[in-house]
């Protein structure tokens, strides 16, 4: 029962947090922003600004695939943002923005992050691979490789929360000090990234509760 229970958490959690950003973006995409400018332009603007004109802002496909690459220079938004004028819009356009800016500056966890990339990629690939085999064979050395490969994940996600909401702090400070918006948009904008931030916080607390799950089993296995 007590295991249902778990999981059934684990499911909550993140599809809350994914409920909760696509209401609030889908609420202030609707609202056309009092600049009249779009994401796109939004980008440019606040990059240009800061000196980044060597990087670039691009389309993407898909809903809200909005990201920043480091290693091309490159602030990809998504169709809806890229060439609209909304308030949710001006908001995700500036977040990643936002990284481009960290990167520039050198931020110190947003380097850390990338670094952790490669290593993240082999070991979350293989960290379950080891958990199932020291879950059923009842091997506690297995167990623990699969524990120490996943916790790689685990720090990953935790240093992803302060390079995502220094973003949205960048992000706001940008808005503000280059008059793009105004009056409540300012409340609006930081609910658009209060909302997209969630979805960091659930994916780092679920990965966070697994990981202590496993350790709790881990130490079971080896005091019987």
């Amino acid at each position: 029962m007590g295991f249902i229970v778990y999981f059934i958490i684990l499911l909550i959690i993140p599809m809350w947090a994914q409920f909760k950003l696509k209401r609030t973006y889908g609420k202030y995409s609707k609202i056309r922003s009092t600049s009249g400018i779009t994401g796109a332009q939004v980008a440019r603007t606040i990059l240009d600004r800061n000196g980044l004109t060597d990087v670039q802002v691009v389309e993407s496909r898909g809903m809200l695939s909005d990201h920043y690459n480091p290693l091309t220079k490159v602030v990809a938004l998504s169709s809806h943002n890229y060439h609209d004028a909304s308030v949710a819009g001006t908001a995700v356009a500036a977040h990643e923005v936002g990284h481009a800016i960290q990167d520039a500056e050198d931020y110190s966890f947003l380097r850390l992050r990338h670094r952790l990339v490669p290593i993240v990629n082999i070991s979350s690939n293989m960290s379950w691979v080891f958990i199932m085999i020291g879950l059923f064979t009842y091997w506690s050395g297995g167990l623990l490789i699969g524990i120490i490969l996943l916790a790689a994940g685990v720090l990953f996600q935790l240093i992803t929360l302060p390079v995502e909401f220094n973003a949205s702090s960048r992000a706001m400070d940008q808005l503000l000090e280059h008059n793009i918006i105004r009056n409540d948009e300012e409340r609006h904008a930081k609910k658009v990234l209060s909302a997209a931030a969630m979805t960091y916080v659930a994916a780092t607390a679920v990965a966070v509760m697994e990981l202590a799950r496993l350790l709790l089993i881990y130490t079971n296995m080896n005091r019987s």
